[in-house]
Protein backbone atom coordinates (compact mmCIF):
# COMPACT_ATOMS: atom_id res chain seq x y z
CA UNK A 1 0.00 0.00 0.00
CA UNK A 2 1.56 3.45 -1.28
CA UNK A 3 1.22 6.57 0.76
CA UNK A 4 -1.82 7.76 -1.92
CA UNK A 5 -3.81 4.66 -1.03
CA UNK A 6 -3.17 4.52 2.97
CA UNK A 7 -4.58 8.23 2.89
CA UNK A 8 -7.61 6.51 1.07
CA UNK A 9 -7.60 4.05 3.66
CA UNK A 10 -7.70 6.04 6.11
CA UNK A 11 -10.81 8.38 5.05
CA UNK A 12 -12.49 5.24 4.11
CA UNK A 13 -12.24 4.27 7.59
CA UNK A 14 -12.93 7.21 9.28
CA UNK A 15 -16.32 7.38 7.06
CA UNK A 16 -17.07 4.06 8.15
CA UNK A 17 -17.18 5.21 12.09
CA UNK A 18 -19.13 7.69 11.28
CA UNK A 19 -16.60 10.82 11.16
CA UNK A 20 -16.08 13.01 8.43
CA UNK A 21 -12.94 13.30 7.17
CA UNK A 22 -10.80 14.72 4.07
CA UNK A 23 -7.12 15.03 2.64
CA UNK A 24 -6.38 18.65 3.48
CA UNK A 25 -3.73 21.34 3.06
CA UNK A 26 -1.17 21.14 0.62
CA UNK A 27 -1.72 17.61 -0.73
CA UNK A 28 -5.29 18.74 -2.18
CA UNK A 29 -3.04 21.70 -4.12
CA UNK A 30 -0.51 19.47 -5.39
CA UNK A 31 -3.50 16.91 -6.45
CA UNK A 32 -5.58 19.49 -8.33
CA UNK A 33 -2.26 20.65 -9.87
CA UNK A 34 -1.63 17.00 -11.43
CA UNK A 35 1.43 16.60 -9.04
CA UNK A 36 1.96 13.84 -6.85
CA UNK A 37 1.60 14.83 -3.48
CA UNK A 38 4.79 13.90 -1.31
CA UNK A 39 2.66 13.53 1.68
CA UNK A 40 -0.81 13.83 3.27
CA UNK A 41 -2.63 14.83 5.53
CA UNK A 42 -6.16 14.28 6.74
CA UNK A 43 -8.65 16.57 8.42
CA UNK A 44 -11.67 14.83 10.44
CA UNK A 45 -14.34 15.73 13.07
CA UNK A 46 -13.02 12.45 15.02
CA UNK A 47 -11.27 13.97 18.38
CA UNK A 48 -7.67 12.49 19.09
CA UNK A 49 -8.74 9.92 21.27
CA UNK A 50 -11.38 8.60 19.47
CA UNK A 51 -8.81 8.16 16.31
CA UNK A 52 -6.45 6.37 18.64
CA UNK A 53 -9.44 4.25 19.60
CA UNK A 54 -10.21 3.38 15.95
CA UNK A 55 -6.43 2.45 14.48
CA UNK A 56 -5.38 1.29 17.95
CA UNK A 57 -2.40 2.84 20.55
CA UNK A 58 -0.21 0.37 18.83
CA UNK A 59 -0.39 2.24 15.25
CA UNK A 60 -0.88 5.79 16.07
CA UNK A 61 2.08 8.82 17.86
CA UNK A 62 0.05 11.18 19.73
CA UNK A 63 2.36 13.92 18.72
CA UNK A 64 0.34 16.41 18.91
CA UNK A 65 -2.76 15.77 20.63
CA UNK A 66 -3.28 18.88 22.25
CA UNK A 67 -3.54 20.66 18.95
CA UNK A 68 -5.54 17.72 17.60
CA UNK A 69 -3.00 15.85 15.86
CA UNK A 70 -2.34 12.31 15.92
CA UNK A 71 0.16 10.15 13.20
CA UNK A 72 -1.29 6.97 12.25
CA UNK A 73 1.09 4.49 11.05
CA UNK A 74 0.75 1.81 8.02
CA UNK A 75 0.39 -1.38 8.77
CA UNK A 76 4.73 -1.84 7.50
CA UNK A 77 4.64 1.31 10.37
CA UNK A 78 6.72 3.17 7.68
CA UNK A 79 4.20 4.97 5.72
CA UNK A 80 2.20 7.71 7.43
CA UNK A 81 -0.36 10.43 7.41
CA UNK A 82 -1.47 12.84 9.90
CA UNK A 83 -4.59 13.42 10.91
CA UNK A 84 -5.93 16.40 12.38
CA UNK A 85 -9.60 17.08 14.16
CA UNK A 86 -11.07 20.32 12.31
CA UNK A 87 -10.34 23.34 15.05
CA UNK A 88 -10.43 26.85 15.29
CA UNK A 89 -6.74 28.10 16.91
CA UNK A 90 -6.70 31.23 19.70
CA UNK A 91 -3.85 33.65 19.33
CA UNK A 92 -0.68 32.97 18.58
CA UNK A 93 1.34 34.44 21.51
CA UNK A 94 4.42 32.74 20.59
CA UNK A 95 4.12 33.77 17.01
CA UNK A 96 4.23 30.30 15.91
CA UNK A 97 1.42 28.18 17.72
CA UNK A 98 -1.61 28.97 18.96
CA UNK A 99 -2.11 29.32 22.65
CA UNK A 100 -4.76 26.74 22.28
CA UNK A 101 -7.00 25.20 19.88
CA UNK A 102 -10.83 24.47 20.00
CA UNK A 103 -12.54 21.70 18.29
CA UNK A 104 -14.74 23.01 15.53
CA UNK A 105 -16.40 22.74 11.75
CA UNK A 106 -14.71 21.67 8.50
CA UNK A 107 -15.31 25.55 7.61
CA UNK A 108 -13.81 27.13 10.57
CA UNK A 109 -10.67 24.93 9.88
CA UNK A 110 -10.56 26.13 6.11
CA UNK A 111 -10.26 29.62 7.21
CA UNK A 112 -7.90 29.60 10.07
CA UNK A 113 -5.26 28.25 7.82
CA UNK A 114 -2.85 30.21 5.81
CA UNK A 115 -2.87 30.46 1.78
CA UNK A 116 -6.54 30.17 -0.15
CA UNK A 117 -4.80 27.02 -2.02
CA UNK A 118 -3.17 25.22 0.80
CA UNK A 119 -6.70 25.55 2.83
CA UNK A 120 -9.23 23.12 0.48
CA UNK A 121 -10.23 19.68 1.60
CA UNK A 122 -11.05 16.84 -0.91
CA UNK A 123 -12.82 13.63 -0.71
CA UNK A 124 -11.09 10.89 -2.27
CA UNK A 125 -14.35 8.58 -1.84
CA UNK A 126 -16.36 10.74 -3.66
CA UNK A 127 -13.41 12.86 -5.67
CA UNK A 128 -14.70 15.63 -4.74
CA UNK A 129 -13.34 19.14 -3.50
CA UNK A 130 -14.70 21.06 -0.62
CA UNK A 131 -13.82 24.63 -0.76
CA UNK A 132 -14.76 27.72 1.50
CA UNK A 133 -11.94 29.63 0.90
CA UNK A 134 -11.74 30.11 -3.02
CA UNK A 135 -8.80 28.08 -3.79
CA UNK A 136 -9.97 26.78 -6.81
CA UNK A 137 -10.38 29.88 -8.26
CA UNK A 138 -6.67 31.25 -7.08
CA UNK A 139 -5.67 27.97 -8.67
CA UNK A 140 -7.19 28.98 -12.10
CA UNK A 141 -5.54 32.53 -11.55
CA UNK A 142 -2.08 31.71 -10.26
CA UNK A 143 -1.86 33.33 -7.14
CA UNK A 144 -0.80 33.19 -3.48
CA UNK A 145 -3.63 34.94 -1.55
CA UNK A 146 -3.76 34.57 2.25
CA UNK A 147 -7.33 33.77 3.78
CA UNK A 148 -9.29 36.12 5.07
CA UNK A 149 -7.56 39.19 6.74
CA UNK A 150 -4.23 39.28 5.40
CA UNK A 151 -2.31 40.87 8.31
CA UNK A 152 -4.23 38.54 10.59
CA UNK A 153 -3.05 35.23 9.06
CA UNK A 154 0.71 36.71 8.97
CA UNK A 155 1.02 38.13 12.45
CA UNK A 156 -0.11 34.32 13.80
CA UNK A 157 2.91 32.94 12.21
CA UNK A 158 5.71 35.27 10.56
CA UNK A 159 7.11 32.67 8.73
CA UNK A 160 4.38 32.68 6.18
CA UNK A 161 5.63 35.64 4.46
CA UNK A 162 8.40 33.16 3.81
CA UNK A 163 6.50 30.98 2.63
CA UNK A 164 4.07 33.21 0.54
CA UNK A 165 7.74 33.57 -1.84
CA UNK A 166 8.60 30.40 -1.67
CA UNK A 167 5.07 28.54 -3.06
CA UNK A 168 4.89 31.33 -5.32
CA UNK A 169 8.11 30.19 -6.67
CA UNK A 170 7.54 26.55 -6.45
CA UNK A 171 4.78 26.94 -8.92
CA UNK A 172 5.74 30.15 -10.31
CA UNK A 173 2.32 32.04 -9.28
CA UNK A 174 2.13 35.51 -8.15
CA UNK A 175 1.72 37.05 -4.85
CA UNK A 176 -2.01 38.62 -4.40
CA UNK A 177 -1.60 41.89 -3.85
CA UNK A 178 -2.89 42.55 -0.08
CA UNK A 179 -0.80 39.71 0.85
CA UNK A 180 2.51 41.30 -0.70
CA UNK A 181 1.98 44.96 1.02
CA UNK A 182 1.41 43.07 4.11
CA UNK A 183 4.60 41.68 3.38
CA UNK A 184 6.67 44.68 2.51
CA UNK A 185 4.97 46.38 5.83
CA UNK A 186 5.73 43.74 8.38
CA UNK A 187 9.14 41.52 6.48
CA UNK A 188 11.54 42.89 9.22
CA UNK A 189 9.65 41.12 12.35
CA UNK A 190 10.02 37.89 10.29
CA UNK A 191 13.02 38.45 12.24
CA UNK A 192 11.27 37.25 15.37
CA UNK A 193 10.97 33.43 13.82
CA UNK A 194 13.75 31.05 14.74
CA UNK A 195 17.19 30.87 12.83
CA UNK A 196 16.42 27.07 12.22
CA UNK A 197 12.84 27.63 10.15
CA UNK A 198 14.59 30.07 8.25
CA UNK A 199 17.03 28.13 6.98
CA UNK A 200 14.29 25.72 6.07
CA UNK A 201 12.18 28.40 4.37
CA UNK A 202 15.49 29.62 2.72
CA UNK A 203 16.68 26.07 1.58
CA UNK A 204 13.18 24.83 -0.13
CA UNK A 205 12.98 28.27 -2.02
CA UNK A 206 16.37 28.57 -3.45
CA UNK A 207 15.54 24.79 -4.82
CA UNK A 208 12.78 26.00 -7.08
CA UNK A 209 13.32 26.81 -10.62
CA UNK A 210 12.64 30.66 -9.90
CA UNK A 211 15.03 31.12 -7.04
CA UNK A 212 16.65 34.25 -9.01
CA UNK A 213 12.50 35.61 -9.40
CA UNK A 214 12.37 34.68 -5.32
CA UNK A 215 15.73 36.76 -4.20
CA UNK A 216 14.99 39.61 -5.77
CA UNK A 217 11.21 39.47 -3.95
CA UNK A 218 12.90 38.77 -1.01
CA UNK A 219 15.09 42.38 -1.81
CA UNK A 220 11.92 43.90 -3.05
CA UNK A 221 10.05 43.40 0.02
CA UNK A 222 12.63 42.97 2.57
CA UNK A 223 12.77 39.49 3.41
CA UNK A 224 16.56 39.61 2.33
CA UNK A 225 17.52 41.96 5.03
CA UNK A 226 15.98 39.43 7.38
CA UNK A 227 17.20 36.36 5.72
CA UNK A 228 20.89 37.20 4.46
CA UNK A 229 21.36 40.94 5.54
CA UNK A 230 25.06 40.99 4.36
CA UNK A 231 23.64 40.49 1.08
CA UNK A 232 20.63 43.02 1.40
CA UNK A 233 23.93 45.78 2.02
CA UNK A 234 25.16 45.31 -1.38
CA UNK A 235 22.10 44.53 -3.35
CA UNK A 236 22.13 47.81 -4.46
CA UNK A 237 26.01 48.37 -4.76
CA UNK A 238 27.70 47.81 -7.56
CA UNK A 239 25.98 45.69 -10.20
CA UNK A 240 25.08 43.25 -7.17
CA UNK A 241 21.86 42.62 -7.95
CA UNK A 242 22.05 42.18 -11.90
CA UNK A 243 24.84 40.22 -11.01
CA UNK A 244 23.94 37.82 -8.85
CA UNK A 245 20.23 37.47 -10.72
CA UNK A 246 22.04 36.40 -13.58
CA UNK A 247 24.19 33.90 -11.38
CA UNK A 248 20.78 32.51 -10.06
CA UNK A 249 19.94 32.22 -13.88
CA UNK A 250 22.21 29.70 -14.48
CA UNK A 251 20.65 26.86 -17.01
CA UNK A 252 22.45 24.22 -15.36
CA UNK A 253 20.88 22.17 -12.74
CA UNK A 254 22.43 24.17 -9.05
CA UNK A 255 21.33 22.41 -5.50
CA UNK A 256 20.11 25.21 -3.07
CA UNK A 257 23.67 25.11 -1.14
CA UNK A 258 25.24 25.97 -4.69
CA UNK A 259 22.76 29.44 -5.15
CA UNK A 260 23.62 29.72 -1.85
CA UNK A 261 27.15 30.44 -2.61
CA UNK A 262 26.56 32.16 -5.35
CA UNK A 263 24.92 34.56 -3.42
CA UNK A 264 27.77 35.07 -1.01
CA UNK A 265 30.05 35.04 -4.11
CA UNK A 266 28.44 38.09 -5.34
CA UNK A 267 27.78 40.09 -2.82
CA UNK A 268 30.23 39.90 0.03
CA UNK A 269 33.71 39.90 -1.66
CA UNK A 270 36.05 39.51 0.54
CA UNK A 271 34.19 39.04 3.24
CA UNK A 272 32.85 35.94 2.49
CA UNK A 273 34.64 33.28 5.18
CA UNK A 274 33.34 35.99 7.72
CA UNK A 275 29.87 36.25 6.54
CA UNK A 276 29.58 32.52 6.51
CA UNK A 277 30.46 32.13 9.89
CA UNK A 278 27.43 35.24 11.19
CA UNK A 279 24.85 33.05 8.95
CA UNK A 280 25.81 29.64 10.95
CA UNK A 281 25.43 31.41 14.20
CA UNK A 282 22.35 32.98 13.09
CA UNK A 283 20.69 30.31 11.33
CA UNK A 284 22.14 27.39 13.37
CA UNK A 285 22.91 25.10 9.80
CA UNK A 286 25.22 21.95 9.87
CA UNK A 287 28.98 21.82 10.36
CA UNK A 288 29.34 19.82 6.85
CA UNK A 289 26.74 22.75 4.95
CA UNK A 290 29.39 24.93 6.59
CA UNK A 291 32.70 23.49 5.31
CA UNK A 292 30.74 22.86 1.96
CA UNK A 293 30.05 26.81 1.48
CA UNK A 294 33.48 27.59 2.74
CA UNK A 295 35.06 25.47 0.32
CA UNK A 296 33.20 26.34 -2.59
CA UNK A 297 34.01 30.02 -2.01
CA UNK A 298 37.78 29.11 -1.45
CA UNK A 299 38.32 26.84 -4.34
CA UNK A 300 37.50 28.91 -7.05
CA UNK A 301 40.59 31.05 -7.73
CA UNK A 302 42.40 27.48 -8.44
CA UNK A 303 39.60 25.49 -9.85
CA UNK A 304 39.15 29.07 -12.34
CA UNK A 305 43.05 28.18 -14.05
CA UNK A 306 43.18 24.51 -13.17
CA UNK A 307 43.64 24.29 -17.23
CA UNK A 308 46.89 26.04 -16.92
CA UNK A 309 48.39 24.59 -13.60
CA UNK A 310 50.17 21.41 -12.41
CA UNK A 311 47.71 18.34 -11.96
CA UNK A 312 49.13 18.46 -8.31
CA UNK A 313 47.28 21.47 -7.86
CA UNK A 314 44.13 21.01 -9.11
CA UNK A 315 43.51 17.51 -7.98
CA UNK A 316 43.32 17.78 -4.49
CA UNK A 317 40.71 19.82 -4.65
CA UNK A 318 38.54 17.19 -6.88
CA UNK A 319 38.61 14.86 -4.27
CA UNK A 320 37.30 16.95 -1.60
CA UNK A 321 33.80 15.63 -0.47
CA UNK A 322 32.54 19.27 -1.21
CA UNK A 323 33.77 19.74 -4.52
CA UNK A 324 30.27 19.42 -5.98
CA UNK A 325 29.05 22.70 -4.72
CA UNK A 326 32.07 24.64 -5.52
CA UNK A 327 31.55 23.17 -9.74
CA UNK A 328 27.90 24.92 -9.15
CA UNK A 329 29.16 27.96 -8.14
CA UNK A 330 31.95 27.98 -11.03
CA UNK A 331 29.25 26.96 -12.93
CA UNK A 332 27.88 29.98 -11.94
CA UNK A 333 30.44 32.29 -12.43
CA UNK A 334 30.53 32.07 -15.71
CA UNK A 335 27.40 33.69 -16.32
CA UNK A 336 28.70 36.82 -15.35
CA UNK A 337 32.10 35.85 -17.29
CA UNK A 338 34.25 35.09 -14.66
CA UNK A 339 34.92 31.57 -15.91
CA UNK A 340 34.88 29.39 -18.77
CA UNK A 341 32.79 26.64 -20.13
CA UNK A 342 36.02 24.71 -21.16
CA UNK A 343 37.51 24.68 -17.62
CA UNK A 344 34.12 23.58 -16.54
CA UNK A 345 34.12 20.65 -19.45
CA UNK A 346 37.52 20.09 -17.89
CA UNK A 347 36.77 19.69 -14.39
CA UNK A 348 34.05 17.67 -15.26
CA UNK A 349 35.31 15.47 -17.26
CA UNK A 350 37.50 14.86 -15.06
CA UNK A 351 35.82 14.21 -11.85
CA UNK A 352 34.04 11.47 -14.16
CA UNK A 353 37.40 9.74 -13.80
CA UNK A 354 37.22 6.26 -12.14
CA UNK A 355 38.86 6.49 -8.65
CA UNK A 356 41.90 4.79 -9.69
CA UNK A 357 42.72 7.11 -11.82
CA UNK A 358 41.48 10.35 -9.95
CA UNK A 359 43.34 9.11 -6.62
CA UNK A 360 45.78 6.82 -6.98
CA UNK A 361 47.07 5.20 -4.04
CA UNK A 362 49.99 6.82 -3.35
CA UNK A 363 53.74 5.85 -3.90
CA UNK A 364 55.06 5.94 -0.12
CA UNK A 365 53.66 6.03 3.19
CA UNK A 366 55.63 6.54 6.82
CA UNK A 367 56.17 2.87 7.27
CA UNK A 368 58.63 2.66 3.72
CA UNK A 369 60.59 5.50 4.67
CA UNK A 370 61.32 3.84 8.24
CA UNK A 371 61.84 0.29 6.26
CA UNK A 372 64.16 2.30 3.98
CA UNK A 373 66.20 3.77 7.16
CA UNK A 374 64.81 6.76 7.22
CA UNK A 375 64.59 7.69 11.12
CA UNK A 376 60.29 8.59 12.44
CA UNK A 377 60.65 12.63 11.83
CA UNK A 378 58.56 15.19 11.34
CA UNK A 379 59.73 15.69 7.89
CA UNK A 380 57.61 12.75 7.00
CA UNK A 381 55.09 15.36 6.25
CA UNK A 382 56.44 16.99 3.64
CA UNK A 383 58.82 14.54 1.95
CA UNK A 384 55.68 12.20 1.14
CA UNK A 385 53.99 15.33 0.01
CA UNK A 386 56.81 16.50 -2.85
CA UNK A 387 56.63 12.92 -3.64
CA UNK A 388 52.75 12.85 -4.03
CA UNK A 389 52.53 16.11 -6.33
CA UNK A 390 55.58 14.71 -8.39
CA UNK A 391 53.60 11.27 -8.67
CA UNK A 392 50.51 12.92 -9.57
CA UNK A 393 52.43 15.31 -12.17
CA UNK A 394 53.91 12.06 -13.69
CA UNK A 395 57.76 12.57 -12.46
CA UNK A 396 57.33 9.64 -10.81
CA UNK A 397 55.44 6.38 -11.12
CA UNK A 398 57.08 3.47 -8.76
CA UNK A 399 57.77 2.93 -5.17
CA UNK A 400 61.49 2.84 -6.51
CA UNK A 401 61.86 6.00 -7.83
CA UNK A 402 59.73 7.91 -5.03
CA UNK A 403 62.72 6.99 -2.80
CA UNK A 404 65.89 7.63 -5.05
CA UNK A 405 64.35 10.83 -5.40
CA UNK A 406 63.98 11.23 -1.66
CA UNK A 407 68.05 10.24 -1.54
CA UNK A 408 68.91 12.81 -4.42
CA UNK A 409 67.10 15.40 -2.00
Amino acid sequence: MNAREFAEDVVEKLNAAGFQAYWAGGCVRDHLLGIQPSDFDIATSAHPEQIRRLFGNHRTLPVGAAFGVIIVLGPDRKTQVEVATFRSDAAYSDGRRPDYVTFSTPQLDALRRDFTINGMFYDPLTKSVIDFVGGQADLQRRVVRAIGNAWDRIREDKLRMLRAVRIAARFEFEIEDETYQVICNHSSEASSVSGERLWVELQKTLDTAAAAWAVRTWADTGLLRVLLPEVADAWNRQGCAERTLRMLGCPSHISWLGRLGGLLWSAVGDKRHETVSRLKDRLRFSNDQEAALRFALASQEALSVAEQSNWSQVQPWLISPWIKTAIELLAQRIEIGQASQSTLDWLSERLDWPASNLDPPPLLNGQDLIEAGYPASPLFKDWLFQVRCHQLDGNLTTKEQALQFLQSQ
